[in-house]
């Protein structure tokens, strides 16, 4: 059967995670890697990707931990079944569902995430504010990237809510939206650690990386920034061993 669009296999975390993706709209990249970086699991724990589109960050973990039981969600049928694909063609047990992140906690149970059943989720969800960034013409690059009023309340709340008490959650967001994702944690989470992601040492923080606890009560936690490139351009040792997967971020140590 040929797929209904073009696609391309890339290589992840030095190459030892190999993905079929879209040739247009979104496609994983740092974002993704970095997640799974930051994602504290232990196997036989139960995982959820939000918005997993093609597992990039699902199963970057999953490569990393053995032995999960690791759910992709995901709205897209197409992306979700690329998604399958990709676990089965690495050697790695994931189920993945159709389903958006904002249905209902019924539409959740149906598909085996009720309530309080969950030990992490990790997500990447659409950040972009709409009133600043002019959104891409491909209508999926769009809904992958672009945040709706609601987008980051109603993802928060789904993970909460199939979150058990003392599980976690870990999200990257854009980093000048960071105040929004306090407030929306501050809400039945506690125990934030959070990590400033910098394109060069001389600029601003694009990214923020979040971990948060259901139910935690430790103080907030900010780790030393992460720097992906020197202020030449070139690629510093620290992002480049994260990336290749050779390297995990405090977050993600037990």
């Amino acid at each position: 059967m040929t797929d209904p669009a073009p696609t391309t296999e890339d290589g992840f975390l030095g190459g030892r995670l190999r993905l079929r993706q879209p040739v247009s709209g979104h496609r994983a990249g740092h974002d993704a890697i970095l997640l799974a970086a930051a994602t504290r699991a232990r196997p036989d724990d139960r995982v959820v990707e939000f918005g997993a589109g093609v597992g990039a960050a699902g199963l970057a973990l999953a490569a990393r931990v053995g032995g999960l039981d690791l759910v992709l969600v995901e709205r897209d049928p197409f992306l979700a079944g690329l998604a399958r694909a990709n676990a089965a063609a690495n050697g790695i047990r994931a189920d993945a569902m159709v389903l958006d992140v904002q249905a209902s906690a019924d539409d959740f149970a149906a598909l085996g995430l009720s309530p309080d059943s969950v030990d992490v989720v990790l997500m990447n969800p659409p950040f972009n504010d709409p009133a600043r960034h002019r959104g891409s013409p491909d209508g999926a690059r769009q809904i992958a990237h672009v945040a709706t009023a609601t987008t980051l309340e109603s993802w928060v709340h789904a993970a909460r809510r199939v979150l058990k008490s003392g599980g976690a959650l870990t999200l990257i967001w854009r980093a000048d939206g960071l105040a929004d994702v306090l407030a929306a944690l501050g809400r039945g989470f506690g125990g934030l650690w959070l990590l400033p992601v910098h394109g060069k040492p001389d600029e601003p923080a694009i990214r923020v990386l979040i971990r948060a606890v259901k139910g935690g009560r430790a103080p907030l936690r900010i780790d030393a920034a992460l720097h992906l490139n020197e202020a030449s351009g070139i690629p510093t040792n620290s992002a480049r061993a994260v990336l290749n997967g050779e390297q995990i971020l405090p977050a993600a140590i037990t």
